[in-house]
């Protein structure tokens, strides 16, 4: 009896040890990143517009300097500020856009800004500063350019961009790249605009996303990578050695009373 116990013994083990395998395994044709799926042939590159214009909207912050070789027209919309600016101050020094859609700025009073890019509110402004300027240069900045990362990376959180453009692989970057169950053929983004809150579903494992609307990511943007099926059945999540104690002293009960 004790021989077939230890057989028994034997037998359950090498059974768990196969299933802890397999279950830890995960499909490199899952997890790698841009297979040639939508386009083979790849010699001409990959074409994208890189649309990273972005429409404003209410709470979003505006950094508006103005400067001038006139010491007395700079000093007028308070721009000669120590150089380099750093992040912060020029959070505290930028303009946020009201729920009406307007900033606040200085000399010009209210000026209606939503639903325009960056670019656009800085031609604006300088059209109005030229009427009453000469020589006078206007710089706007979207302070608050900012992506979220969540789910299945190793470092999820909020991310400040610095250059003003980034792309959804490299926000993956930033987060210190995907976990083992990460669902990569299925990644959510959240965009907000104007009319309310986009969802889209990203395959990063085709190719193709190199030419995708949304492979450059907008402010506000939200990423999130979603955990696969398979991970409820990881060594690290499911109970192994509970399973291996219930069978292993099952095994001996059965094994004595034969």
């Amino acid at each position: 009896m004790k021989t077939r116990a230890i057989y028994t013994l034997k037998v359950v083990a090498k059974l768990l040890i196969i299933v802890t395998i397999l279950s830890s395994c995960v499909s490199q044709k899952n997890v790698q990143l841009m297979q040639e799926k939508s386009v083979e042939d790849i010699s001409s590159g990959f074409m994208n517009n890189r649309n990273t214009a972005y429409n404003l909207q209410p709470g979003d912050q505006l950094y508006v300097n103005v400067h001038s070789v006139d010491q007395k027209t700079s000093r007028l919309f308070q721009t000669d500020f120590p150089n380099p600016m750093t992040p912060t101050y020029q959070n505290l020094n930028s303009f946020r856009v009201e729920e009406d859609g307007y900033i606040n700025f200085s000399f010009i009073d209210k000026v209606y800004v939503k639903g325009l890019t960056v670019k656009e509110v800085n031609d604006l402004l300088q059209k109005t500063i030229n009427e009453y300027f000469k020589e006078a240069t206007v710089v706007v900045k979207l302070v608050n350019y900012r992506v979220s990362v969540l789910g299945e990376v190793e470092e999820p959180g909020t991310f400040i961009i610095e250059n003003k453009q980034i792309n959804i692989l490299q926000a993956l970057a930033q987060a210190g790249g995907t976990k083992n169950f990460a669902n990569v053929k299925k990644v959510k983004l959240v965009r907000q605009t104007l009319l309310g809150s986009e969802l889209h579903y990203l395959d990063l494992t085709d190719n193709g996303i190199l030419q995708s609307d949304q492979f450059y990511l907008l402010p506000n943007d939200v990423v999130y990578v979603e955990p696969t099926n398979s991970k409820s059945w990881a060594f690290d999540n499911f109970p192994y050695a509970i399973l291996l104690s219930t069978i292993t002293t099952a095994a001996i009960v059965f094994s004595l009373f034969q």
